[in-house]
């Protein structure tokens, strides 16, 4: 039998099923025991360091225990440390991008996705060049300057030659003020040599949903196709990280499987990629199953409550306290305000999951015919933008780290000792006051010109308070723009 190994290369050793199971029963075991639970919690405080703060983060098994604790004033302190930390790491800052689907041809089986191969009514279409750049600027008169690419699973369709097309075409539109400056790409798992081929396309991060982490659920929820292939999915971040990619995303679609099951195998993946490659998880995602197409949820039996997903996004805070936690469209406008405060930085905004969503359409439209999900929070980009002030948050554009070589170890190595905010935070103004010149109503504009006067002033160092201010002032009188620390 497979012994669990985080340094392993195979998978049945680093998500060890074995260990899983007895990670849940040590869970069961404690999760009234009032003293371990606290140990727990207070490892898993910030504490300042210097000038920065230092976070130890916890292992799957300890962050096992507080999922599985009922206690309400324990849960109620996970969530204050949660968003303690995402403070003292991140900030008031919230991330936006936008899904831009370029193909829904695909060959797998997937049974929980509107896009498997059996599904013979819904229509499939592949965006040519000229219709990815119609789409690229309407995604940029919306304000966006981060994109996460979709594709199904399809050779002949969907090569990677049109995959690398279609990131070409994307950072070659420039458009008034617009530019794409950070793309994402989620695409099937593929080869070291592929992998190879996106870096030097300059992507940002590879994201890949694991879906399930229970193997047999795994083998039966993808019956047909290449993804089938538990062993080679698995290994998909591996081979990005060898093939030079160091910005990786991880995830899995709760409600398919057990949910303890899910999050332990989650953070055995993230201990797995820090013990081999020295960096874990860029971001991690925790999507829902949702109603789409031929596709009822109710058919799935592990669906989780609000209350348990809540708890889930902050458990995952307080034991991979460095990731990205991105929560999209997926989730209506109040799971999404609750789970803010939980540790999440990255949301979605005037999102479509359609092939060709975007171009032609008015914010009201939305096109249904080729959707992977229905979309909860259908709020445009400005809606998004506007609400995140008005609760207190930074709405930020900004790409710098990407296109300063801030990646990987080197992005880690800031985050961790809390200087990342030094960049962030000014970077997160500038971009933002590109957005309320360039796009924003005059509503938004009027709070966000508020709101940055006041968290200029929270900006410690008097130079780069100076600068951006400086910067500020010019993208507010001028063309200029992407300024950046």
């Amino acid at each position: 039998m497979a012994k669990y190994d985080p340094k392993s290369l195979l998978p049945e050793e680093f998500i060890n099923d074995e260990e899983i199971r007895e990670t849940l029963r040590y869970a069961d075991e404690n999760k009234h025991n009032v003293a371990l639970i606290d140990e727990i919690l207070e490892k898993a405080r910030p504490v300042k360091k210097g000038s920065g703060c230092y976070c130890r983060g916890l292992t799957h098994r300890e962050a096992s225990v507080l999922l599985a604790c009922d206690i309400p004033e324990k849960i109620e302190r996970m969530y204050e440390i949660a968003e303690e930390i995402k403070l003292a790491f991140y900030g008031n800052r919230i991330v936006l991008f936008a899904p831009l689907y370029l193909s829904n041809y695909c060959v797998n089986g997937c049974v929980y996705c509107p896009y498997h191969l059996k599904n013979k009514h819904i229509a499939r279409k592949k965006l040519t060049q000229e219709e990815v750049r119609q789409e690229v600027i309407a995604l940029q008169d919306l304000g966006h300057k981060r994109l996460a690419i979709e594709a199904g699973e399809d050779p002949v369709n969907n090569p990677i030659e049109y995959i690398l097309e279609c990131i070409h075409t994307i950072y070659s539109v420039h458009h008034k003020n617009g530019d794409i400056r950070r793309v994402n790409v989620n695409i099937a798992a593929t080869t070291v040599e592929n992998y190879r081929k996106l870096h030097e396309a300059g992507i940002g991060t590879y994201i890949l949903f694991q879906e399930t982490y229970h193997k047999e659920s795994y083998l039966k929820l993808h019956p047909t196709g290449p993804k089938h292939d538990y062993d080679y999915h698995t290994t998909a971040h591996d081979r990005a990280m060898q093939g030079g990619i160091d910005d990786v995303g991880l995830g899995v679609l709760f409600g398919l499987e057990l949910y303890r099951y899910e999050f332990a195998g989650l953070l055995m993946h993230a201990e797995h990629l820090e013990a081999v490659y020295g960096v874990g998880p860029h971001t991690i995602s925790v999507p829902r199953v949702k109603k789409a197409d031929d596709i009822d949820p109710a058919a799935f039996d592990n669906s989780i409550s609000d209350e348990t997903f809540a708890k889930i996004t902050a458990c995952i805070r307080l034991a991979v306290p460095y990731t990205g936690i991105i929560i999209s469209t997926r989730e209506s406008e109040q799971t999404r305000s609750k789970l803010l405060r939980l540790g999440v930085s990255q949301v979605s905004g005037g999102s479509r999951t359609s092939v060709g969503g975007y171009a032609g359409y008015s914010p009201e439209e939305r096109p249904h015919d080729t959707e992977q999900f229905d979309v909860s929070d259908q709020r445009s980009l400005d809606e998004v933008v506007r609400w995140l002030m008005e609760h207190g948050h930074i709405p930020s554009f900004c790409t710098a780290c990407y296109r300063e070589g801030r990646t990987g170890d080197r992005f880690m190595s800031l985050c961790k000792s809390g200087q990342i905010l030094n960049c962030c935070h000014p970077n997160a103004l500038m971009t933002l006051t590109e957005y309320l010149v360039d796009y924003a109503s005059d509503e938004t504009r009027e709070i966000g010109y508020r709101l940055i006067e006041e968290e200029l002033k929270r900006i410690p160092r008097d130079r780069t308070r100076e600068i951006a201010a400086e910067h500020i002032e010019a993208i507010k009188n001028s063309n200029a723009r992407d300024f950046r620390f």
